[in-house]
């Protein structure tokens, strides 16, 4: 069995998802773990399945079928688990740079971003814009969580912070 990392973007439509699965199931394809997400009218997915190497090549064709689809894939191997993931919530008012400024902090102290979604939302009570980040990220100690703490809170005062774990 090889393992794939696969991206698509399509058009949104209804039935997709199952096209797709339908596709990959008989190819004797696992299907490991995936986002599928809707986004101003396309379909976009990020899988990462597991197929015979003799199937590969006939589910990729049947993959490029599906009208238009634009498909990327890379081989990848068995990843280690992380030793330690936490899962985070931030919440400040929308604006320009916010994931700029979110991923330099964590980069800049040697973290490992393991998921990242983002939204921006209208707070219910005011109407004003908020950008929702949850993000998990591999954590190389207890000590680090702190530091990350106060340069998260360093982006501004309307930031919130939240340990999801």
């Amino acid at each position: 069995m090889l393992r794939y990392l696969v991206t698509l973007q399509v058009t949104d439509r209804t039935g997709l998802v199952e096209q797709i699965a339908h596709i990959v199931s008989r190819h004797g394809g696992h299907w490991l773990d995936s986002e599928l997400r809707h986004l101003d009218g396309i379909f976009a997915a990020i899988l990462l399945l597991e197929v015979p190497a003799a199937n590969w090549e006939t589910l990729l064709e049947n993959l490029e079928c599906i009208e238009g689809l634009s498909l990327t894939y890379i081989k990848t191997s068995r990843a280690m688990t992380p030793a330690k993931c936490k899962h985070y919530s931030l919440v400040a008012y929308d604006r320009p740079g916010l994931v700029h400024d979110i991923s330099n902090k964590i980069s800049d102290l040697g973290i490992n971003i393991e998921k990242l979604s983002t939204n921006y939302e209208s707070a219910s009570h005011t109407g004003v814009l908020l950008f929702r980040a949850n993000f998990n990220l591999n954590m190389p100690d207890d000590a680090m969580e702190q530091k990350l703490t106060q340069a998260l809170y360093s982006i501004g005062d309307d930031v919130v912070l939240d340990v999801l774990d």
